[in-house]
């Protein structure tokens, strides 16, 4: 039988303090569903080991998360966790707003010109701040960087795989 599959909300970078606290770096944009108290997640260590887990407490510190799980209390026993992710299952996934997308939605879909000419496949979506960035793949294997502005991309359609965007001056050069 298929596995659900799972997604990454959060990524432990290292441990805080001695009573089994972690820091988590946040990869969801639902951090206050996902890093509270009784929120139930899947530990996912390095040598994918599964673990399920539930947060006993978390508080924003600076750029991350110091969160402590129900199942561990000494700092021997996270030490080992670092570089494990923190993951959900699909089933579990956050409803988004109409014209957003998941990144693992947008990844493998044909992206078009405006004038419907294929420029290559959605290769990965960076997040760099004020918004993100499509990269695409040529069939020539040259990336191309859509800011995934409404000016640029003109219509997503993630159930058919087809992306259509605006392709701004000098980009193709």
């Amino acid at each position: 039988m298929d596995r659900e599959p799972l997604y990454t909300v959060g990524v432990i970078i290292g441990t805080h303090g001695l009573k089994g606290d972690v820091k988590v770096f946040s990869r969801t944009d639902f951090p206050e569903l996902r890093f509270v108290k009784g929120s139930k997640l899947l530990l996912v260590t390095p040598a994918e080991n599964v673990i399920p887990v539930e947060v006993k407490s978390a508080r924003l510190q600076g750029r991350v998360f110091v969160v402590s799980f129900f199942q561990f209390s000494t700092i021997d026993e996270v030490e080992k966790l670092r570089g494990s992710e923190l993951k959900v299952p699909e089933s579990e996934l956050a409803p988004l707003p109409s014209g957003h997308y998941f990144i693992h939605e947008l990844v493998g879909c044909e992206v078009y010109d405006d004038q419907n000419r294929r420029l290559g496949i959605l290769h990965e979506v960076l997040t760099p701040g004020a918004n993100d960035v499509y990269v695409v793949r040529t069939n020539e294997g040259k990336d191309l960087l859509f800011p995934a502005i409404p000016e640029c991309i003109l219509r997503v359609d993630v159930q058919n795989k087809q992306i259509n965007v605006h392709v701004m001056p000098g980009l193709l050069d």
